[in-house]
């Protein structure tokens, strides 16, 4: 412990404080109190000026002492000025209403968004606001942010049944979803076109594609960090819409009122939505179902928050939710998972000082349960509880973040594999990080190194992982930018990354057992899951409304872990490991003028396993990817839309097939005819991983949007939305016995409505 006092004290002997004073506070919607995320603070006359974080908060450091014009804006948001008296070496806290304009202004957005780019290092983190989700052709006429995430660069979707996401070379298990600042196990439903959040909730997502900094951790390719807003301080609103695919409901407003009269807020926020597409599909999409049952698919979601603020931007917030869903394939299989969970988060700003204080704490569970036609049940439970403090230390062009991150996970699994094997594994975990992250601007440049010291009790191991960013201001419209680092983690999936469809995805804490090096009979050095990230690239502002970014990147996977679902014999491990390359290019370019908004990425990405036997491509190698998507404003306030969106990627590999044999059974026979019955036909694989190449996919989504003003708070929105517009049959997956092939969702055409008041 002394050695972690120590070098708390020299990283803070690293802050310099500039003369003047510094102005703190947060900027508030005037119309509902919430904060205004990245709303953008300046001195007028001065150079010095900041972007507020996620929560509105900003601070402003080495103001000139004497009188001082503040202006507060925001893209959408009229200016706001005051003036405000300032001594050296003082702290004073301003806070700002602002309120909405009709239409945008360009110089704003191109002011904020520079700044912030001059400022961060932003190295593979893709910012995603609500508008940007609802700005997409939305699938059953409801815009969700599972859709929007497959048009980032280096994101790849195995598909729109059972879809999950692979970003830059990772499997789900090895990217980490947080929900204010709690994990979610499973954030997407079976049907892959929707996700557990509820996008009117939704106040920001960052995706972090690689390389990020030392206050994450136990993930070894990214990190999807969502927030959630609190609910209206002013007014009781809300919404209910309806579609073909589900229907949705959302309630806030104030429990004590927001005022300018310094003694804070209490607000909620309570959102529910429900699927009945297995109900509706039966008649609207009878030709997209496999049989009579229509569309097996069934969810429900409940997301509960009350946030108390007070006057300098001090929180808590208090959240809960539950999350179901259930999938009936006839004859098959029926799965059903359940997610639940809740906790609090919390920042305290004292008034004096250049300390804040935030963390959070939660605790949930996860269960699902496979039951197949043979009445084999797989099941698997997982219970998380976190609690993670962090600090942030403010100096002049520079800051300090430091922390603990304490998770203790438990996990219960069952599974009996083909031959009858039984994998039973229930045990606990706990691993404590302490993380420390300095950043540092220095004229053109700016540093970010960080260390993560990651402790996993279970394993008995100590994971130092430095990590660094840095970026270049080379002009006001030219930046470069790399990242790198090390990272581990100790969850396992219970999916094989071989299977580009598995809808029962289980967890599994530390690896119990002998576990080999791959191709070997030696153990491995290490039980864990480990990574190192390399990341550079360029930013550049082509004009005022087109700007390119550009990232290559290597991924190496050091040590992956898969469940050993193939043990032939009780001698064989239960557990095998591999390594893996991942290596690229992301291209995103982005234009925006006036009512019209196109952006379009292109990934070229090569992803690589070896067993120790051979080396093979990942089941989800998809070489090329390209995403066009462009929305059209018009009309009287701009009160029309017209997105368009076309995905185009180069075909998954496969392990091609020999020939089949005859499966005779030599035990348990009393049952069987060996005269005159039929064995089971089993395929024989090639000896060679994933050397053929299923077609290639691409599909077009559109929609046209109409909103009607009833008042100043109440309208209706009315979607029409087409998606695979031209009924491209992209392949599911082929059925090797029956030579049945399957395809994706065909034409869905949907119609959705949405009243707000």
């Amino acid at each position: 412990m002394r050695y972690t006092i120590a070098l708390l004290f020299l990283l803070s002997g690293l802050l310099t404080f500039g003369q003047g004073g510094t102005i703190r506070g947060v900027v508030y919607d005037n119309d509902t109190g919430d904060p205004v995320p990245f709303a953008f603070v300046v001195a007028l006359g001065t150079t010095v000026g900041t972007t507020a974080d996620v929560d509105g908060f900003y601070n402003l450091a080495n103001v000139p002492a004497g009188t001082v014009e503040l202006s507060a804006f925001s893209i959408g948001y009229d200016t706001t000025e005051v003036s405000i008296e300032i001594k050296d070496g003082r702290i004073k806290n301003q806070n700002f209403l602002i309120s909405e304009l009709g239409i945008s202004l360009d110089q704003v957005k191109i002011s904020a968004r520079r700044n912030q780019s001059k400022t961060e290092t932003r190295v593979s983190v893709i910012q995603i606001s609500p508008q940007q989700i609802k700005a997409l052709p939305a699938t059953g006429g409801d815009a969700d942010i599972a859709q929007y995430l497959t048009v980032l660069p280096g994101v790849i979707s195995s598909g729109d049944q059972g879809g999950q996401l692979y970003i830059r070379g990772g499997s789900p298990v090895q990217n980490k979803i947080l929900l204010d600042g709690m994990t979610i196990y499973r954030p997407f439903h079976s049907i892959g076109l929707y996700s557990v959040f509820e996008t009117e909730a939704i106040k920001n997502v960052e995706v972090y594609s690689g390389g990020f900094n030392a206050e994450f951790g136990g993930r070894i390719s990214a990190i999807v960090d969502l927030t959630t807003r609190q609910g209206d301080k002013k007014r009781i609103s809300g919404l209910v819409g309806a579609s073909p695919f589900q229907a949705r409901a959302l309630i806030e407003g104030p429990i004590k009122k927001f005022s300018e009269d310094g003694l804070g807020s209490v607000s909620f926020l309570l959102s529910a939505k429900h699927s009945y597409l297995d109900e509706t599909s039966k008649s609207l999409y009878e030709y997209a179902a496999p049989d009579e049952q229509g569309l097996p698919f069934n969810y429900t979601d409940l997301y509960g928050k009350v946030s108390m603020v007070s006057n300098n931007g001090s929180s808590f917030n208090f959240f809960g939710f539950n999350f179901k869903d259930d999938v009936n394939y006839t004859d098959l299989a029926n799965i059903g998972w359940q997610s639940s969970g809740g906790g609090l988060n919390f920042n305290l700003i004292p008034p004096n000082s250049n300390l804040i204080f935030g963390g959070n704490v939660s605790y949930s569970t996860y269960d699902i349960e496979l039951i197949n036609a043979q009445n084999i049940p797989r099941q698997n439970t997982l219970n998380d509880l976190n609690i993670k403090l962090d600090f942030k230390f403010f100096g002049y062009q520079n800051e300090l973040n430091y922390g603990i991150d304490i998770n203790a996970v438990s996990t219960d699994f069952s599974f009996v594999n083909f031959l009858g094997f039984n994998f039973d594994q229930k045990i606990n975990n706990t691993d404590i990080a302490a993380f420390f992250k300095y950043k540092r601007i220095m004229g053109n440049v700016i540093v970010e190194p960080g260390l993560r010291m990651q402790y996993y009790a279970g394993q008995s191991e100590l994971s130092l992982e430095p990590r660094f960013s840095m970026k270049w201001n080379i002009s006001d419209v030219l930046r470069f930018k790399l990242a790198g680092g090390l990272y581990s983690q100790n969850l396992n999936s219970t999916v094989n990354e071989r299977d580009i469809v598995n809808l029962f995805v289980g967890y599994l804490s530390s690896p119990e057992g002998l576990l080999r090096k791959p191709g070997s009979l030696d153990e491995t050095d290490t039980r864990l899951q480990k990574s190192i990230h390399a990341i550079a690239g360029f930013e550049v502002d082509l004009s005022n409304d087109l700007s390119v970014n550009v990232e290559p990147y290597y991924k190496r996977y050091t040590q992956l872990i898969a469940l050993n679902r193939n043990k032939l014999s009780s001698s064989d491990p239960n557990f095998v490991t591999e390594t893996g390359d991942a290596q690229g290019l992301d291209v995103s370019i982005s234009y925006k003028r006036k009512n019209l908004d196109i952006w379009s990425t292109y990934s070229l990405g090569f992803v690589n396993r070896d067993n120790g036997e051979q080396e093979f491509s990942a089941n989800f190698d998809r070489r090329h990817n390209v995403n066009f998507l462009a929305t059209y404003y018009f009309g009287k306030d701009k009160s029309w839309s017209a997105s368009g969106r076309w995905n185009l990627g180069t075909g998954f590999p496969f392990t091609q097939i020999s020939g089949f044999y005859g499966f005779y059974p030599f035990f348990n026979t009393t049952d069987f005819d060996y005269i005159e019955g039929n064995p089971d036909i089993t395929p024989i694989f090639q000896d060679e991983i994933n050397e053929g190449r299923l077609p290639d996919y691409h599909r077009l989504d559109f929609s046209l949007q109409k909103q009607i003003k009833f008042s100043k708070y109440s309208g209706l929105k009315i979607t029409a939305a087409v998606t695979n517009a031209y009924d491209r049959e992209n392949i599911f997956y082929l059925d090797v016995l029956s030579l049945e092939r399957v395809n994706q969702l065909p034409i869905l055409p949907s119609l959705g409505l949405e009243f707000s008041f």
